[in-house]
């Protein structure tokens, strides 16, 4: 009698949906953000504010997930997969914030092509996070999850080899050794951005094979 009055399941995935969202709203600011820089660095810090504003409400998905999380008996998924997931994902986005804020701090008026090409990876990889967190509410479309986290992790790989490409072209030609060291810290922050993406592919894969 008593699970007939308990609260099932709740609006997670329309919350992983939503939260998903703005992960790729945070991949289009940021490469906006990446071409504007090379024009002008006043029209890059509206792509900045863009930015904190997506994060913010980011933010406020994840708490809402952690508070469904705490008032919902019957969930659609293990508690610790949901709070990871909403977790991991809100890390991406976390960080693409810490990348834009890192070269603002830095007054970096000039994007680099390593720092265009990470860019580019990013917002691939997030699309395919997307994909995959859109999906997951029906675990017949598990083959489908799990292609995608094979191609999140193929962006992730692309990342570092752009990284390691990056650092080897900046400690041969870079002379100025205070924009070696700006550019050492984008160039890691930027490539985070998709560990954090390879992140959330392991753990929806992990869901995936646990609830097939």
């Amino acid at each position: 009698m008593l699970g007939r009055f308990m609260p099932k399941e709740g609006r997670f995935f329309d919350l992983f949906n939503n939260h998903a969202q703005e992960l790729i709203l945070g991949a289009d600011a940021l490469i906006a953000f990446l071409s504007a820089l090379n024009r002008s660095p006043e029209a890059a810090s509206v792509y900045a504010k863009e930015i904190d504003i997506i994060e913010g409400r980011a933010d406020k998905i994840n708490y809402e997930t952690i508070a469904l999380l705490h008032s919902t008996f019957i969930t659609p998924l293990d508690r610790d997969e949901i709070h990871q997931l909403t977790t991991r994902l809100d890390d991406v986005v976390d960080t693409i914030q810490s990348a834009v804020r890192t070269m603002s701090i830095y007054d970096v008026r000039v994007a680099t092509p390593e720092a265009i090409r990470f860019g580019e990876i990013i917002h691939a990889s997030i699309a395919c996070v997307v994909n995959a967190v859109n999906m997951l509410h029906n675990m017949n479309n598990g083959p489908a999850i799990l292609a995608a986290c094979r191609e999140i992790d193929r962006y992730e790989n692309e990342a570092d080899d752009v990284l390691r490409e990056a650092m080897s072209k900046l400690f041969r030609e870079e002379q100025d050794v205070r924009e070696l060291i700006k550019l050492k810290a984008i160039y890691g922050l930027l490539e985070t951005v998709t560990d954090r993406c390879d992140h959330v592919g392991n753990l929806l894969e992990a869901i995936v094979l646990e609830n097939s």
